[in-house]
């Protein structure tokens, strides 16, 4: 079925009625998962390549601190969006991977990617509108 814009417009306002109801701090956090350039970067990572350690996911995401990821894995697993499969052997081994509901939200997130890498030159365009119009404003005090 084919939505125009109004009719999704409109449709919104059922979801955000849904996202005010009844466990709205669950749903907030669930939906922080979306915008957290980490949490994406490691469900990426899990969905693309498959399971992966600690140090190899480290690894790939150059610039993360090791208290973020450590945060950002717990904070993801206890969410359902990832696994952690503790091997309990003498030299310890645990591998993260996605889960069906963590590749839910990494393919939903296709077109919100789609549309942001289409939309580049807009953005870039309002924003030299925006500071070339701040230049010639009086500062407030």
């Amino acid at each position: 079925m084919e939505w125009d814009e109004d009719a999704l417009l409109q449709f919104s306002k059922t979801v955000c009625a849904t996202l005010s109801d009844d466990d709205d701090g669950l749903k907030r956090e669930i939906l922080t998962h979306a915008g957290n350039r980490w949490s994406l970067g490691i469900l990426h990572l899990l969905g693309t390549e498959g399971p992966l350690r600690h140090a190899e996911i480290a690894r790939k995401l150059e610039e993360v601190t090791q208290r973020m990821l450590t945060r950002t894995l717990r904070q993801l697993e206890r969410d359902g969006l990832i696994t952690r499969q503790d091997y309990q052997e003498k030299r310890p081994r645990v591998e993260y991977a996605i889960t069906p509901l963590g590749k839910g939200l990494l393919v939903n997130m296709l077109p919100i990617w789609s549309w942001v890498i289409a939309s580049g030159d807009q953005f870039r365009s309002a924003r030299q509108r925006y500071d070339a119009a701040g230049e010639s404003l009086p500062l407030r005090p």
